[in-house]
């Protein structure tokens, strides 16, 4: 039987105070093989995340079936900081995208992080990526860690805003020795950059600001409107990590709603893998407790590409995906090698 009101039914109004929420999905289940220092780098990320972010930031873990030492060490994170303030235990890895998935559905904050547990973040990535969001309302997918390759993968109304509504040029890197940190950090046996992808990146400027970002971006750290999770798809993922899912998820729906696809011009973060090195440890422990209260939210404005421009943005990464005209049109740019790119 029920006795008296809930007294929570005549305070039926949400009001958050937070406007930033991070996901952090983590699978570490034994200390052996690929996973022996996996443990010592997710202690890295979480260091570094709690170092950097502002005070407006909620930080949630999803635990995917850790090892019982993974999972007692998430347990005192979440008892000791107030940023993070949801941990979900699960018993079976159901992988990144359904953590994620999970996670972001259940949250109101109109930015979300969505970062793997091998992230070393650095000082100011947030104000990084807040400020390509309020530079470009059309924004809807930001990293901090820029990519001179990425400028194909789903940016169909990127391409469209770059080309009726922004300026597109090749700039120096600022950065060509985190870009290549990155390719090492991917283990594979053939680097991804070739020497011109570390000189030059494709670079897109707001007509009427200062903004400036880099054409596309990967997925293993980056923030996302909350309208990709939202109106994305409302389907779970069968698949853990492999067989196109995170495009599926996050990168076709993105572009799919006419959002942009970009990363700050410098770079606020690595992607450790699963080996510690020195200098890991030595931007950890140099990084400061960031003090900020973030931005105004009311700031983020939100616009979209109509459907018929996206059509048209489509037209043109076609062209640019086409080894014939794609040199052509990266001449264009500025890129005075384009064959090479």
């Amino acid at each position: 039987m029920r006795i008296g009101i809930n007294p929570e039914k005549n305070n039926i109004d949400l009001i958050i105070e937070n406007y930033h929420r991070v996901i952090v999905p983590v699978y570490i289940p034994h200390f052996e093989g690929y996973f022996k220092e996996s443990f010592e780098v997710f202690k890295l990320c979480i260091e570094s995340l709690l170092k950097t972010v502002h005070k407006k930031t909620r930080i949630t873990i999803y635990n995917n079936n850790c090892h019982q030492i993974v999972k007692d060490f998430i347990d005192e994170q979440y008892e000791e900081s107030v940023y993070i303030d949801q941990v979900f235990h699960s018993k079976e890895n159901l992988g990144k995208i359904n953590a994620i998935l999970a996670s972001s559905k259940g949250n109101l904050e109109p930015l979300i992080t969505i970062t793997d547990a091998d992230v070393l973040f650095k000082q100011g990535w947030q104000a990084a990526v807040e400020d390509v969001f309020v530079k470009f309302p059309e924004a809807g997918m930001v990293s901090p860690v820029p990519s001179s390759k990425a400028l194909m993968n789903h940016t169909s109304s990127t391409w469209f805003y770059g080309f009726f509504k922004g300026k597109l040029a090749f700039q120096d890197v600022l950065d060509p020795e985190a870009m290549h940190k990155f390719d090492l950090s991917l283990g594979n046996k053939e680097l991804m950059y070739r020497p011109i992808h570390l000189e030059k990146y494709l670079v897109l400027k707001n007509k009427s600001n200062s903004g400036e970002v880099v054409m596309g971006c990967g997925h293993f750290v980056a923030t996302l409107k909350r309208d990709v999770f939202d109106k994305g798809t409302s389907e779970p993922a069968f698949i853990k990590i492999v067989g196109g899912v995170e495009g599926k998820f996050i990168d076709i729906p993105n572009d799919k709603l006419g959002y942009l696809r970009v990363a700050t011009k410098g770079n606020f973060a690595y992607h450790m893998g699963n080996k510690t090195e020195q200098w890991m440890y030595d931007i950890a422990s140099s990084l400061k407790v960031e003090s900020s209260n973030g931005i105004d939210s009311s700031q983020i404005k939100d616009r979209k590409i109509g459907f018929f421009s996206r059509k048209i943005g489509s037209l043109f990464l076609r062209l640019i995906r086409n080894s014939k005209t794609r040199p052509l049109l990266l001449k264009n740019f500025g890129l005075l090698n384009p064959s090479n790119y």
